[in-house]
């Protein structure tokens, strides 16, 4: 693996920053290098949050990035901080439940993809696992780290609520599947890609 840079951006309260922490936790159990740098100051409560992550088998230099190789956008307003970590190299996903503009999408992306992650939590599992499915759709996306590790990381996070509520379990490794899944279909198929 050469080293993968991800900006990752919703509104406070979707759970960007848990979702950066367990992927970074998985990676690095897996013996790679990894980065987390949340940002999101004065924004916890209701302002747009972000997470950079990177991931590298060697050491990573710059714990900051000007471009990222994969932007993931959860709301209308992620849309609009992220639009300047884009490049003709990055794969730009957004979800599709919002209703945003072919314009206000970054028009020089390698590639741009619509994922239904919030309708998909609403309909099929449960509003709260909505970021799980998102984690599932990075591993899917990059590969950075193996499900397996994944889901090591989520018991670690959230073991002592899985205690609780064995069923919480199901649902949560459930979503990362689905996550995976989705986001593996739509780059075969090349959802949305811009020439």
């Amino acid at each position: 693996m050469s080293l993968i840079k991800i900006a990752l951006a919703g509104e406070g309260g979707q759970g960007v920053q848990s979702i950066a922490e367990i992927l970074a936790e998985a990676a690095y159990n897996e013996g790679k290098q990894t980065i987390y740098i949340p940002n999101f100051g004065l924004e916890q409560r209701g302002g747009v949050s972000i997470a950079f992550i990177q991931f590298s088998d060697k050491r990573i230099g710059a714990p900051k990035f000007n471009k990222a190789d994969v932007v993931i956008a959860l709301s209308e307003r992620a849309v609009d901080r992220t639009i300047g970590f884009s490049d003709q190299n990055t794969l730009y996903v957004y979800d599709s439940g919002f209703k945003v503009g072919q314009d206000e999408l970054p028009s020089e992306a390698k590639q741009i993809i619509g994922l239904p992650a919030i309708e998909t939590a609403n309909n099929e599992l449960h509003p709260r696992v909505f970021n799980i499915i998102i984690m599932g759709a990075v591993i899917g996306l990059t590969n950075v780290v193996t499900f397996e590790a994944a889901k090591a990381a989520l018991e670690s996070k959230l073991g002592y609520k899985f205690e609780k509520n064995p069923d919480l379990r199901e649902l949560n490794f459930r979503a990362l599947e689905i996550g995976k899944q989705m986001a593996e279909k739509s780059l075969k198929e090349g959802v949305t890609t811009n020439a």
